[in-house]
């Protein structure tokens, strides 16, 4: 009965988002008025109809009501009630309705707040968001029902992916697909400030918040995301450019570059047309990453689906989707003048040299994610990995970071190159020992670098607070500080990890011992442990760090019965300098037992980094929704007393 409610609800949501649709493309109709009134109060309902719909995915799941395909495929009434809520989302069809629940919640909240834009923009923004919604919903009901029955209730439940039953799936794919979304935002504001010529700053301040947020929860999601391959994957590394990670770091990138157009639009009635077209690409590179993830063209750990069939619906999708939008761009390009022009040496300069900076390692990465596809076409495999990615980014990186020190400390418009070169000297001074005390140490060039410019931003991130009073700073500019101190402090963990991690591996007895870096790691003893829903082997490993005191590590290579699998459970000893792994591997012939230890000093700044970074968003989107709040609470206020007056 739930099955069939959720599947009548999708349906109802889905008409609605036609009527949406309609009512807006009337709104826009001279003699359109009648249908202002409608395509607020429908945005509004399609949201709460898609909740539900959703919600009662999660009861299916919750009960393990195994008469629905989907809970059959994707659950096991023995998992813990964590993973059956998260389960909802782990699988294709789960995942793709969570993606439309949140693009239909976002869209009503945009309909039911929105009080900035011109009334038409709204419509044609929110008919925009209504057709881009439509496509996922004939997506859904057409190829991916995630209410299908069974024809007779499974026995039993085939159990979720073993990687995916982590604390990690109940946090990292919500928070992608919110930003995902607030990217699909962010492009109906660009093709509705394109359908009525109103691109300007209001446009801007209005679909910033919108970009902020997803740029927070994509830096959020791609962090945990990050961690949670570290500790689950047990292969000790934080980033391995595999194609799926980079189908979340591609809308990132992208995101990261439209909220500095856009901030600049808003603030300086700049950059119109770049700041539309980031809009377009934010969304596309979101569209692309769902295509590789669920098409089957490619193999990975995070993919959801083999299913070329499915893949070419969101290949079509994307087609329409960008292809519409980047025509509608084209016949509308004369329209979108320039803007306020600026100098060389000037804030929104430095912004722009640093937009393209991004834009040239999204080009990277996009290329070294698709050639490998492109020349398996062609009968020909090649692999893509480390070696091509890190130097060739590092091209575009390391002047983007240099110019990220520089840029917050120019003035708008028009500025002196000299008047900021003492204000530099103590974070040039910083960055060019860290680098010289790496050189000498031995470390290699690109670590090296990272190194000097990581400490450099470190201090010049924190210099846009000088001479300020802090009680009174704006929270944006807090923002901006912290979120730059985040990409410094990140840049260090990674240089760190790259230049000075050190690996043992090991084949043990219980009682011997190893080194790695600072710690000496005895092996005490093996035990099986058992799991709700798992079995295990479990190390008992004594670590001793310089002689001290042991701390005892659990590392454990877990089986799963439903379905058939294995988990590597990595143990970690986390301390100011650096952080321990340890991995537990199989039993020799000669019955020692397989261990990895490495030794990753500073690596945890990774993360602190990326944590940031978000804090840095967040208190920014805090200022300026109260900076908004504030401006709209005070035109009511007047508006109020000329209505009085009036009277």
């Amino acid at each position: 009965m739930i099955a069939e409610l959720g599947l009548a609800i999708l349906w109802m949501a889905a008409a609605l988002a036609v009527l949406q649709l309609v009512a807006g493309a009337l709104a826009l109709r001279p003699q359109g008025a009648a249908m202002l009134g409608v395509v607020r109060p429908v945005a509004v309902m399609q949201g709460i109809l898609v909740a539900l719909a959703f919600a009662a995915l999660i009861t299916l799941f919750v009960t393990t009501d195994l008469s629905v395909k989907l809970v059959a495929e994707n659950s096991h009434s023995a998992k813990p009630l964590i993973f059956k809520i998260a389960g909802t989302w782990g699988n294709h069809e789960g995942s793709m309705l969570l993606w439309v629940t949140i693009m239909s919640l976002a869209g009503g909240f945009v309909a039911l707040v929105e009080r900035r834009l011109p009334e038409k923009t709204l419509m044609a923004t929110l008919a925009a968001q209504a057709f881009v919604s439509l496509g996922f919903y004939a997506f859904l009901l057409l190829a991916s029902n995630p209410f299908a029955r069974l024809p007779q209730p499974a026995p039993e439940g085939a159990g979720l992916n073993p990687l995916l039953q982590d604390i990690g799936l109940a946090f990292h794919p919500p928070t992608l697909y919110v930003g995902y979304v607030g990217l699909s935002i962010a492009f109906s504001f660009a093709v509705g400030a394109l359908i009525t010529r109103d691109v300007g700053p209001a446009f801007a301040r209005a679909m910033r918040p919108w970009v902020l947020g997803a740029w927070i929860f994509l830096t959020i999601g791609i962090t945990a995301g990050s961690y949670w391959a570290y500790y689950t994957l047990g292969w000790g590394g934080w980033w391995f450019w595999d194609p799926v990670e980079n189908a979340s770091l591609m809308p990132w990138l992208a995101a990261t570059a439209l909220l500095h157009s856009v901030s600049v639009l808003a603030a300086r009635n700049a950059l119109r047309a770049w700041t539309v077209m980031l809009g377009v690409i934010a969304f596309s590179m979101s569209m692309v990453g769902t295509f590789l993830v669920r098409s089957g063209i490619l193999t990975s750990v995070h993919a959801f689906a083999v299913d070329p069939a499915r893949g070419s619906f969101i290949l079509a999708l994307l087609a329409i989707y960008i292809g519409g939008a980047l025509l509608l761009f084209a016949l509308r390009a004369s329209t979108v003048t320039e803007g306020a022009r600026f100098a060389f040496v000037s804030r929104e300069a430095a912004l722009v040299f640093n937009n393209v900076m991004l834009c040239g390692i999204l080009g990277i990465v996009l290329l070294g994610t698709l050639y490998p596809l492109l020349t398996e076409a062609f009968g020909v495999k090649v692999s893509v990995g480390p070696p091509y990615f890190n130097p060739v980014s590092a091209i575009f990186a390391f002047p983007m970071i240099v110019v990220m020190a520089v840029g917050p400390l120019l003035r708008w418009k028009d500025d002196r190159g000299g008047r900021i070169g003492p204000i530099l000297a103590v974070p040039a001074l910083v960055a060019i020992a860290a680098g010289g005390a790496a050189f000498v140490a031995g470390v290699r060039v690109l670590p090296a670098l990272g190194l000097a410019l990581g400490a450099g931003l470190a201090i010049a991130s924190l210099l846009p607070l000088r001479g300020r009073n802090l009680r009174r700073t704006p929270l944006p500019i807090w923002g901006m500080v912290i979120a730059h101190l985040g990409i410094a402090v990140a840049a260090l963990g990674m240089a760190s990890e790259s230049a000075f991690s050190t690996e043992t591996l090991a084949a043990l007895n219980p009682g011997e011992t190893r080194q790695v870096g600072p710690y000496a790691l005895t092996l005490d003893r093996i035990d099986p442990v058992a799991g709700p829903n798992w079995t295990a082997l479990q190390a008992t490993v004594s670590a001793h760090y310089d002689g001290g005191d042991a701390t005892v590590l659990l590392p454990q290579a877990r089986v799963f019965a439903n379905p058939p699998g294995t988990r590597t459970e990595s143990a970690l000893k986390t301390r100011w300098n650096g952080q321990l792994y340890v991995v537990l591997g199989e039993e020799g012939q000669d019955g020692r037992w397989q261990m990895r230890f490495w030794w990753k000093p500073f690596v945890p700044l990774i993360w602190l980094g990326g944590l940031l970074v978000g804090l840095g968003g967040l208190l920014a989107l805090i200022g300026r929704v109260a900076r908004d709040v504030k401006r709209l609470v005070a035109v009511d206020k007047i508006a109020f007393r000329r209505e009085r007056q009036g009277r």
